[in-house]
């Protein structure tokens, strides 16, 4: 190994599970975010004689320097896109600048952090609840703009729309390589969605939401990451110490802030600006 990376850490523990599962809380990071070198598998001994731990290294994942998800996205989809339609894709997280703090209590803030960053992370239109009826001509307008832009990255995607429950339309995608399709942590759907919702809101009257997903992907990240939000609840406990994970999207902090809600011993909030902001885990004093 060529020097030691940043934020490098060595975790031992009973299993390699463990050991894997304690790094994640460490390091604040999702298990696609994560890499390590297992030093030792460990071994359960007999009776507690000749135990061995599990050890492993871990660090978090590089970025390289690419094309933010935004610019890739335009680029994909600017000959697919109808001429009415404006990309405008950016502006979305300058809508979503974080409100200045009032000056209050320490007590008082605690108490209403997380209530204060549920609502802030739900920053889609509250109209979102009085969904117009999707009309056929759009339900065709957004295939069709998925198709052209789909083609335009050579892929061969079978695409399944229907009406889900809460009235918003959802389209499934399926096919070969769709990995590319959710690009990294999900955001290349996440801006192939938002360009989806503008094409269908060109199209009718009303507030109409779509809803994009490939192979489960939106399922098992938020198992993913309220699995991690019970982990670093724990850490936090065990510890009394505010853990801050990794920058996250509003719908991802909005899991986040969710998944622990009901959690009396910690609180929940956000920091920083976008894309940047992170979710904090505190302890709750009594």
């Amino acid at each position: 190994m060529e020097g030691r990376r940043k934020e490098e850490i060595t975790v031992s523990a009973k299993t390699l599970d463990d050991a894997i599962t304690e790094a994640l809380v460490q390091l604040g990071v999702t298990s696609d975010r994560l890499e390590y070198d297992v030093i030792e598998k460990g071994t359960p001994g007999f009776l507690g004689f000749g135990m061995k731990q599990a050890v492993i290294r871990a660090w978090r994942k590089e970025e390289p320097e690419e094309e933010t998800v935004d610019e890739i996205a335009e680029e994909l989809v600017k000959e697919a896109v109808p001429q009415d339609i404006t990309l405008e894709v950016k502006e979305e997280h300058k809508e979503t600048k974080r409100p200045e703090k009032k000056k209050q209590p320490k007590k008082e803030i605690k108490h209403e952090s997380r209530k204060e960053a549920v609502q802030e992370e739900k920053k889609e239109p509250r109209r979102e609840t009085e969904l117009a009826k999707v009309e056929e001509a759009t339900v065709r307008e957004c295939e069709t703009f998925l198709h052209n832009v789909l083609t335009a990255m050579h892929m061969e995607v079978e695409l399944h729309s229907e009406i889900d429950e809460e009235g918003a339309l959802s389209i499934n995608m399926s096919g070969d390589d769709m990995g590319i399709l959710i690009g990294k942590r999900g955001q290349t759907l996440d801006s192939l969605q938002y360009l989806t919702n503008r094409v269908a809101n060109k199209m009718q009257s009303g507030y109409v939401r779509v809803k994009l997903d490939t192979e489960d992907y939106r399922k098992r990240r938020q198992e993913t990451l309220e699995n991690l939000a019970r982990n670093i609840a724990h850490k936090v406990k065990r510890t009394r110490r505010p853990v801050t994970l990794e920058p996250m999207n509003p719908y991802e902090r909005r899991i986040i802030h969710s998944a622990l809600q009901g959690d009396r011993s910690v609180t929940t909030h956000s920091e920083g600006e976008e894309p940047y902001r992170r979710v904090v885990v505190t302890l709750v004093r009594r």
